[in-house]
C-alpha cells in the first residue's frame, strides 16, 4: 500500500449509485460508487465551488456524469474531464483501492481540487490562423476548446473591451454590491494562461468590416487581419432611452465592466435610484442597489420577468423586492427625464413625477452586428443566421447573443441571451472550426440570484399554453413547468436545485415525460436513473 494511500470509509458506507463527500487528511474528495466500482474526484465544482455531492450522478454507456446543482456544469466521474460549462477546469482524480472491505484513496503530496484541461502545443509548422472577434463568454470558451481539440496554429482574440475575458454574470450581483475596485472583476483566465497556450488577446480593438471572399477583417485603425477560420462573438449592444432628457448626467446602463465601475462610483454619491425595466439586469441591479442601502424604484410595463416566467413567478419576485424596500410602478413607462445638468426626476406616462438622483436603464440588448450588414445574412432583429453547426458562411461561425440558430427541439431559429449557452456555443463552434462536424444541441440554462433567492431555469419557452406549479410559491420552493400542448418546454425552480439538474439531464437525453405525467408526483432524480443507471 502506497504511503500516501489513506482510508476513506468502509465499502458498505456508500451504496451503488451514490456519491458522497469525505475529508481525508484535510483534503475533501468526492467518492462515487458505480455498481461496486469506486471512483474519487475533487469535491467541488470548478465554477463557483458548489459541493458536487449535492448534485446529480448519471451513468450511461458513454460516460458517468456528475452534474453541479448550482449552474449545471458537468464532469466525467471516471477521468474528471469537464463535459459542459460553466466549469472550465477538470476535476482532480485520485486512484482508489479496495482492501479488506475498506476504501483507500491515494493522495498526491499536494492534493488539489481541479486540474487545467489538456491543450495542444502551439507549432509554427501549423500556419493556419483562427481569429475570434469578441472576448466574452463564447469567444473565450472557443479559444480554449480550439486548443483542447488539437489545433496547433495561431489563435487570436480581438475584443473592443479593455479587460481580459471576465465573468459578466457578476456585474449586476457581487460587483455592484462591492466598492467597485477593479479587482472585483473576475477574470476567467489569467494573462499567463493565455500566454502559456499561445492565445493572443488584443484589447481595445474595434472591428469594422468583414470580407468573406478574401477571408479578411478590418479594424477601425485600418489594420487588416487574415483568417483561415473566423468566429464572431461580439455580444449585445444595450438599448438606450430615447426620450426628452436622456442626455442628462447620471443615466447608466449595465453591460460591461466599465459600466459597472461607473455605476458603483455613482451609487456611492446618491440615495434615490430609478431602475427602468424589470428584466434580469434590472431586477438583479435593483436587489444589489437596495442591499447597498439605496432607495430603489422600478418602472416597467409589466411584472418582473413576466414574459419569461409568467405572472405568478413574476409576482413572487415583485413581492420579494417589495419586502426588501423596493417600490414598483408596473404597467408604466418613463416618458421624460427632468433635470438641469443631471437627472432630478422621471415623468411617467400617467403624468406622475418620481424624484431620483440616478437612473439605471435595463430595457434589453440588440445584437452588435451593424458592421456585418453587407457581408452576412442577418435577421430582421440584426442577428447572424447560422446553421446547426453554428456556421454563418464559409469558414465563418457565430455564437452567443448575436447568433440566430436552430432550436434543438423544434428546429426553428431562436436567439437566446444566456451566458452559459454562449459558453456552450463557443465550445461547439471551436470543434467545428477545427474540422469536426458537431451539431449544436445543448439545453439552454440560466440562473438569477436576488437577495437570498436563487432561481434556475432550464429549456426554452418563448410562449406556452399553460404553467403547472409543483410546490409552493409562497414558501419559495417550487418547480414551474412551461407547457406547449403536451410537451414540457422549460422548467424554472427555486429551492429545487437537484431537480433542475436532473431535468436538465433528461432534456439532454430527450427523455422528459409528457405533460400529463405531471399530475403524478415525480421524483426527478429517481426518474432520471430508473432503468438507466447500470444498464
Amino acid at each position: 500500500m502506497n504511503s500516501q494511500s489513506k482510508v476513506v470509509c468502509q465499502v458498505a458506507d456508500l451504496n451503488a449509485g451514490q456519491m458522497k463527500q469525505f475529508s481525508v487528511e484535510g483534503t475533501d474528495i468526492l467518492l462515487i460508487n458505480i455498481d461496486g466500482q469506486f471512483l474519487a474526484t475533487g469535491a467541488y465544482c470548478s465554477h463557483y465551488g458548489a459541493p458536487l455531492e449535492t448534485g446529480i450522478l448519471y451513468c450511461d454507456k458513454s460516460a458517468t456524469r456528475v452534474i453541479c446543482p448550482w449552474h449545471n456544469a458537468c464532469f466525467s466521474a471516471t477521468i474528471g474531464k469537464m463535459l459542459a460549462p460553466p466549469g472550465r477546469d477538470n476535476l482532480a482524480t485520485f486512484p482508489v483501492e479496495i482492501k479488506d472491505d475498506m476504501v483507500y484513496v491515494e493522495l498526491p503530496n499536494k492534493p488539489c481540487q481541479h486540474e487545467p484541461p489538456e491543450m495542444a502545443a502551439y507549432s509554427e509548422a501549423d500556419t493556419r490562423q483562427f481569429i475570434i472577434v469578441g472576448g466574452g463568454a463564447g469567444g473565450s470558451a472557443a479559444a480554449e476548446m480550439i486548443r483542447q481539440v488539437g489545433f496547433q496554429g495561431k489563435i487570436t482574440i480581438l475584443t473592443q473591451e479593455t479587460e481580459l475575458p471576465y465573468d459578466r454574470t457578476k456585474l449586476s450581483k457581487a460587483h455592484l454590491q462591492s466598492d467597485g475596485k477593479q479587482s472585483e472583476v473576475q477574470e476567467l483566465r489569467s494573462q499567463s494562461f493565455y500566454q502559456q497556450h499561445h492565445i493572443d488577446i488584443y484589447t481595445g480593438v474595434k472591428i469594422t468590416k468583414l470580407d468573406t471572399n478574401a477571408c479578411q477583417i478590418h479594424d477601425s485603425a485600418g489594420k487588416t487581419y487574415c483568417y483561415d477560420s473566423l468566429l464572431l462573438a461580439t455580444g449585445g449592444r444595450v438599448h438606450q432611452l430615447k426620450i426628452p432628457g436622456s442626455d442628462l448626467k447620471n443615466i447608466y446602463t449595465l453591460r460591461q465592466a466599465n459600466d459597472a465601475a461607473n455605476l458603483v462610483a455613482a451609487a456611492q454619491k446618491v440615495q434615490k435610484v430609478v431602475v427602468v425595466g424589470a428584466g434580469f439586469i434590472g431586477m438583479e441591479a435593483a436587489a444589489s442597489l437596495t442591499q447597498r442601502g439605496l432607495e430603489v424604484t422600478v418602472v416597467a410595463p409589466s411584472l418582473p420577468f413576466e414574459k419569461v416566467l409568467g405572472k405568478q413567478v413574476g409576482k413572487l419576485f415583485q413581492n420579494l423586492h417589495e419586502e426588501n424596500g423596493v417600490t414598483f410602478y408596473c404597467g408604466s413607462k418613463v416618458v421624460k427625464i427632468h433635470g438641469k445638468d443631471q437627472v432630478s426626476a422621471v415623468e411617467l406616462d400617467s403624468g406622475e413625477q418620481l424624484e431620483t438622483d440616478m437612473i439605471l436603464v435595463g430595457i434589453g440588448v440588440d445584437p452588435a452586428t451593424d458592421w456585418l450588414k453587407s457581408s452576412l445574412d442577418l435577421t430582421d432583429a440584426g442577428a447572424v443566421s447560422v446553421n446547426q453547426y453554428l456556421q454563418a458562411a464559409d469558414n465563418v461561425y457565430a455564437v452567443g447573443d448575436i447568433a440566430s440558430f436552430p432550436e434543438r427541439t423544434t428546429g426553428k431559429p431562436v436567439r437566446i441571451e444566456h451566458w452559459r449557452l454562449a459558453l456552450q456555443q463557443g465550445q461547439t463552434a471551436a470543434c467545428n472550426m477545427a474540422g469536426h462536424a458537431i451539431p449544436f444541441r445543448a439545453v439552454p440554462f440560466f440562473w438569477t440570484g436576488q437577495y437570498d433567492i436563487k432561481l434556475r431555469y432550464v429549456g426554452h419557452a418563448e410562449t406556452w399554453n399553460s404553467i403547472h406549479i409543483d410546490g409552493s410559491l409562497e414558501q419559495k420552493k417550487f418547480l414551474a413547468f412551461y407547457l406547449q400542448d403536451d410537451r414540457i418546454a422549460a422548467v424554472a425552480g427555486i429551492g429545487c436545485d437537484r431537480d433542475i439538474a436532473a431535468i436538465s439531464e433528461l432534456m439532454r437525453l430527450d427523455q422528459m415525460p409528457t405533460a400529463n405525467k405531471l399530475q403524478q408526483q415525480i421524483d426527478w432524480t429517481a426518474y432520471l436513473n430508473t432503468d438507466r443507471l447500470f444498464r
